[in-house]
């Protein structure tokens, strides 16, 4: 655990005092299917759609999430990782994924390949 200050630092709490300051920062806590519902509300937030606030709640998600891992074919129950990551990035080509080791913009994960206007901005 990193410390600094003589106390504890986690990244969690970092992100979770930055998402209540800044409203456009939406932290998901689902315990399974993470990256699954992570997209699917990006999805939601960018094209505007008005199921965003009740995903962003958690409410309404499991289907949307289990219609993409069914027309993906993808297996999330053990966790997702970048191959995974460059899967879902192929399969939804009109947007371009971008994941962050917390909230520093200078640490990518990954990038994928896309040439999208519409980003989703992923910070773990």
């Amino acid at each position: 655990m990193p410390t600094g200050n003589g106390r504890e630092k986690t990244k969690g709490r970092y992100i979770d005092v930055m998402s209540a300051i800044k409203k456009s920062i939406l932290v998901v806590k689902a315990k399974f299917l993470c990256l699954a519902h992570a997209l699917i509300i990006a999805m939601a937030r960018v094209n505007g759609n008005r199921k965003y606030a009740s995903y962003g709640d958690g409410y309404g998600l499991k289907q949307p999430v289990q219609d993409l891992l069914r027309a993906t074919g993808f297996d999330l129950t053990n966790g997702g990782g970048l191959n995974e990551l460059e899967q879902f990035q192929n399969y939804i080509s009109d947007y371009k994924i971008i994941v962050y080791d917390g909230l520093n913009r200078n640490r990518v994960i990954f990038s994928g390949n896309s040439l999208s206007h519409k980003i989703f901005y992923l910070f773990i």
